[in-house]
Parts: C-alpha cells; sequence; structure tokens
C-alpha cells in the first residue's frame, strides 16, 4: 500500500507545483519524439528500453505530483497506480522497473524484439495516462 511507503519516507505529501507538472510533461514528450526518431538495434536496445521506462516513469511524477505527492521509490509507483485503479497498468509498469533495474543494475542483455514490443507498450501507456490524469496541464 502506498501509506506504507509514505511511512518510510519513500513518498512524501508536497504541494501541487503545476509548473514541475508541465516540465515533466513537456520532457517527457521531446524524449518520446527523441526515442521514436533511434533506430532499435543490438547495440541501442539496451539504452532505448531504459530511456522508454524512464519517459514513463516521468508521467508517473506528474502524476504524483499532481496528486500532491512526491515518490522517491520507483517501486511505489505500482502502488500509486494500484490505488487509482490502475491495477493493470500498474502490474506492467512493474515489469517494466523490473526489465530496466535487469538491465541497468545486473547487466542483463534486451532482444531488439522484445525493446520494440516494449517501446510500443510503453508508448501507448505514457498516451493513455497523459489523456487520462495530465490533460488539465497541458
Amino acid at each position: 500500500m502506498l501509506i506504507d511507503f509514505i511511512k518510510k519516507g519513500q513518498v512524501r505529501k508536497a504541494t501541487p507545483d503545476i509548473a514541475l507538472i508541465k516540465s515533466l510533461v513537456k520532457t517527457a514528450e521531446a524524449d518520446m519524439l527523441f526515442l521514436k526518431s533511434v533506430e532499435v538495434n543490438e547495440i541501442s536496445a539496451r539504452k532505448v528500453m531504459s530511456n522508454y521506462y524512464d519517459t514513463l516513469r516521468s508521467i508517473l511524477e506528474a502524476m504524483a505530483a499532481l496528486d500532491g505527492l512526491k515518490v522517491y521509490s520507483h517501486e511505489a509507483f505500482k502502488h500509486f497506480l494500484s490505488e487509482k485503479g490502475e491495477q493493470i497498468i500498474a502490474e506492467k509498469f512493474d515489469r517494466f522497473r523490473k526489465i530496466r533495474n535487469k538491465i541497468n543494475y545486473y547487466g542483463k542483455s534486451i532482444s531488439k524484439e522484445e525493446v520494440v514490443e516494449n517501446s510500443t507498450e510503453i508508448a501507448l501507456l505514457i498516451t493513455e495516462l497523459r489523456e487520462k490524469y495530465l490533460k488539465v496541464v497541458s
């Protein structure tokens, strides 16, 4: 539960910062344009996957900021999404988080095909979340 992350100090209450939220959304949009222009191959696959995850996380940070939360734990975003009734997106985000952690912290590789599939799914999630939760600040 998200309350457990608040108790641990991994999520804290904050005042919604519209300028920050707009900046996060704008940065995510620019990152998506860049990522869509990058050729996914065996050399770029790890970085492309990691950066798609980071872009999704930026959108979640904007959503949390709009709700008056500052999240310091990637894992807490799963609970944040669940508490918003987005259980399926929460599970997908957690799957992407684990893939990204394996890439970044354990040197795991990822296939070009897997990155193409995951990046398409992440792009759809970003669009869905922006439309549903961040339209008011766009």
